[in-house]
């Protein structure tokens, strides 16, 4: 019996010691604890997250030899070797330092939260901040997002950014070509590519994004005014380097001649496995789903990263894309005086018809680059040194149809032009960024100089009558612009009719350049552990040089924008009341002032056109990152717009105002295993209540897109059991009806309002994805503009395959 006793007792203490506990506290190097960091044990399914004390702890590891994974954006990752073998292992403090997202290495262990949504980055404030600890609201539109619903083109991806709506997709026209969408009531195209100035004049191809960030309100004391609009700026992530070897392909087929092949490669390039090389590319062809139209386009994108040692390390990105489009037969509306048709109903537009013929084409190569050096001076200091480079042209042939209000009978007169554009932008940026104590108190704080510098030519022709055409199909030859009525029989659609016609207009041959110099700075500051200041302002030196063979249109201009920000966590890590104040602004151009008749016009200067944002609101993160939701009120204010002096028609004065306000509401949302639910809703009100163009005082303006924006998608897959990955997800889009034109001697055009529905089903192995996708699923006819018509996808339906290794 003491034998039997003694083994029994022996077999139960080698139970216990079976299995043990691992625990710890993550800090930074100012020893703040860091709430939310991810804690993986290699090799096993085993993983959590710190909690607001930074506290974790793992229970029930077999006995054995592990390696610890604690990783967190914006700082470097580490992995700790440790070993269970008495019940219980204790790492003590465990420190974090800065640092950038290259060289991270991608692990996809246990089950991913709230998938929809990212909460920290390091562009929003140029230095590495939770969304729970910024002022800002942003958006985050993730790639896996962009994967589970097969996004195959830039606007589609933005539908998920709550408030945003496309006004028009991109032209490709030569300066502006790419896409308009309303913010907060204003217009902003992507001007950002990894916080910064990246330029395209088509449209961005979805297969290098790792994330869209789409920033709400002012934004100039970051990121200057070159960028940013009034409504806020859009910010492209572009995939990177990591530590590993892998790679996928990817191929995309659907209606309307929809081929996409993708391919995604990543690898070390020597034995110390601190160079790593990554390559995406992409070539994509479409139709329209008119008479006419398509775009076909190939990107590559290689990027290196290079840890030269823990202080030390390089990154490069570049994107090169050659497209090829017809662009847009938009319908522009008269924008002085009635259309016949007061809505589509009486326009009769037979939006199956493109107006253009696939030999009438635009080229838009575009080329983007990005060099990034980070060095760390201490635990408390980095130095971020960036340089940027930026290159899109266009040449071809565009056109538009205008509405000028002479012929009648809705009728649309043609205009086109041969283009031979270019834009280029270049960009120098030192950042010096600390995260240190003063007394008690964090400090998180960036301080940076910005050199910009835009240069744009044009060598385009003129633009040359090319006959009319109504909207339900039929054409006429009739120049409205000549006094005889002349009916030409026929203006063919072709490259060499349109190149005699051309032959005729006069050639540009114009050079234009400005430079921005700026200094700013910014700095969160924790008062408390729960309640925090965000400070920041910009010194900005605008200077024109305008066209490079006179002067007579140089000017300079330097203004001050400042930022502030209050955030206070009621409920610690779970609940944060924010407030801030954003500035944006716009520099504008001397103007001649003065009664002719008195003797020769003076020059007046201005100062810059200014927009003042209030906000509040408030952001969640609760049931352990699973809910994370913002509601957010904002107020702008657009001041000192240039206009005429109400007591003298020869002077002008700095009294224009516009405002904007509403509210916005997001959800993101993780309620149990395997679903993940996105959604969003925003109200604007916005209107022109100061101006000396009655056609527009008092008055909706164009730009400020729909009253009322919703989004929704949810994605279901099966984390277990017999369909374990096999998964559907479903989401709608819609706006209220909107302005195409809102003018005093116009009237109103409205375009109606619209809900469309998305559908998709999937399948998920370890090394492969096949899905659908069913776009406007049930057909619906809808419109968008911004004095313009333009008819959306029909129904489409999209498949595609994807192999990981």
């Amino acid at each position: 019996m003491k034998l039997l006793l003694s083994i029994s007792l022996l077999l139960s203490v080698s139970c216990f010691a079976q299995t043990g506990k691992i625990k710890g506290t993550v800090m930074d190097n100012t020893k703040s604890s860091l709430p939310g960091v991810n804690i993986l044990i290699k090799g096993t399914g085993l993983g959590t997250h710190t909690d607001y004390s930074g506290l974790f702890e793992l229970s029930g590891i077999n006995d054995g030899n592990y390696v610890l994974s604690i990783s967190s954006l914006g700082f470097k990752t580490r992995e700790l070797p440790f070993t269970i073998s008495q019940n219980e292992v204790d790492l003590k403090t465990i420190t974090l330092y800065a640092g950038d997202e290259i060289l991270r290495e991608v692990v996809v262990e246990g089950e991913r939260e709230n998938k929809f949504s990212r909460s920290k980055t390091a562009y929003v404030s140029k230095l590495p901040l939770k969304d729970f600890e910024n002022t800002q609201v942003y958006s985050t539109i993730t790639n896996y997002l962009l994967k589970s619903q097969i996004i195959t083109n830039f606007d589609d991806a933005l539908k998920n950014a709550t408030g945003v709506e496309n006004l028009w997709t991109s032209t490709g026209r030569g300066g502006d070509g790419a896409g308009y969408f309303s913010l907060r009531g204003f217009s902003v195209q992507p001007k950002l590519v990894n916080g910064l100035p990246g330029l395209t004049n088509g449209t961005i191809n979805p297969a290098n994004i790792e994330r869209i960030e789409v920033l709400k309100g002012p934004s100039a004391t970051l990121f200057g005014n070159a960028v940013s609009s009034y409504g806020g700026l859009i910010n492209v992530v572009t995939k990177k380097p990591y530590a590993g070897t892998g790679g996928e392909l990817s191929f995309t087929t659907g209606s309307f001649g929809l081929n996409q092949i993708t391919g995604d490669f990543n690898t070390a390039l020597n034995k110390e496995k601190n160079l790593y090389f990554r390559l995406n590319t992409s070539y994509a062809t479409e139709r329209s789903f008119q008479d006419a139209g398509f775009r076909k386009s190939f990107f590559v994108a290689p990027s290196l990263s290079y840890k030269v040692n823990n202080n030390l390390s390089f990154s490069f990105y570049g994107e090169i894309t050659q497209a090829e489009q017809t662009n847009p037969m938009f319908l522009f509306l008269n924008r002085s005086a009635p259309t016949a048709s007061r809505n589509l109903k009486e326009l009769g537009y037979n939006n199956k018809l493109s107006f253009t013929s696939n030999d009438l084409t635009l080229q838009n190569p575009t080329q983007n680059y990005r060099v990034e050096m980070d060095y760390k001076l201490s635990d408390a200091w980095e130095s971020q040194t960036l340089i940027s480079k930026s290159a899109t042209s266009t040449k071809g042939y565009y056109s538009y149809l205008f509405d000028y209000g002479i012929l009648g009978n809705d009728t649309f007169t043609r205009y086109l032009n041969r283009q031979n554009e270019y834009t280029g932008t270049s960009d120098i940026q030192q950042n010096f960024i600390g995260d240190f104590r003063a007394g008690s108190l964090r400090n998180r704080v960036v301080i940076g100089l910005d050199y910009f510098s835009a240069t744009s030519t044009s060598n385009g022709t003129g633009y040359a009558f090319y006959g009319n055409v109504t909207p339900e199909g039929g054409s006429s030859g009739d120049n409205p612009f000549t006094a005889d009525e002349v009916e030409t029989t026929a203006y063919p659609l072709s490259a060499p009719a349109v190149d005699a016609v051309l032959a005729t207009q006069p050639v540009s041959n114009s050079k234009s350049r400005y430079n921005i110099y700026s200094a700013y700075a910014s700095d969160v500051l924790n008062l408390t552990n729960t309640l925090s200041v965000m400070v920041g302002l910009r010194l900005d030196h605008f200077d024109n040089v305008g066209s490079i063979t006179t002067s007579d249109d140089d000017y300079n201009q330097t203004t001050l924008s400042p930022k502030f920000g209050i955030l206070y966590q009621p409920v610690a890590d779970k609940v944060s009341v924010f407030a801030n104040y954003q500035n944006g602004f716009t520099n504008v151009a001397p103007s001649l002032v003065g009664n002719p008749e008195d003797g020769p016009q003076t020059i007046k200067t201005f100062r810059p056109e200014q927009a003042n944002q209030i906000e509040f609101g408030i952001k969640t993160n609760i049931i352990k990152n699973k809910l994370n939701a913002t509601v957010s009120y904002y107020d702008i204010r657009v001041t000192d717009q240039v206009i005429a002096d109400p007591a003298s028609p020869f002077n002008k004065i700095q009294g224009g105002e516009i405002f904007s306000k509403g509210f916005e509401i997001e959800l993101n949302a993780n309620p149990v295993n395997g679903l993940n639910i996105r959604g969003g809703y925003s109200n604007n009100d916005s209107k022109t209540t100061k101006s000396d163009n009655s056609e527009i005082l008092n008055r909706r303006p164009l730009d400020a897109g729909s009253k009322h924006i919703y989004n929704a998608w949810a994605n279901y897959e099966v984390p277990g059991g017999k369909l374990k990955g096999f998964g559907m997800g479903a989401g709608i889009n819609g706006a209220s009806e909107r302005y195409a034109i809102n003018y005093a001697s116009t009237g109103d055009f409205m375009l109606p309002a619209y809900t469309v529905a998305n559908a998709s089903l999937f399948y998920q192995a370890e090394n492969y994805r096949i899905g659908v996708k069913l776009n406007n699923a049930f057909n619906k006819e809808y419109y968008k503009g911004w004095s313009t018509i333009a008819p959306q996808m029909p129904r489409a339906l999209l498949a595609n395959i994807t192999y990981t290794f």
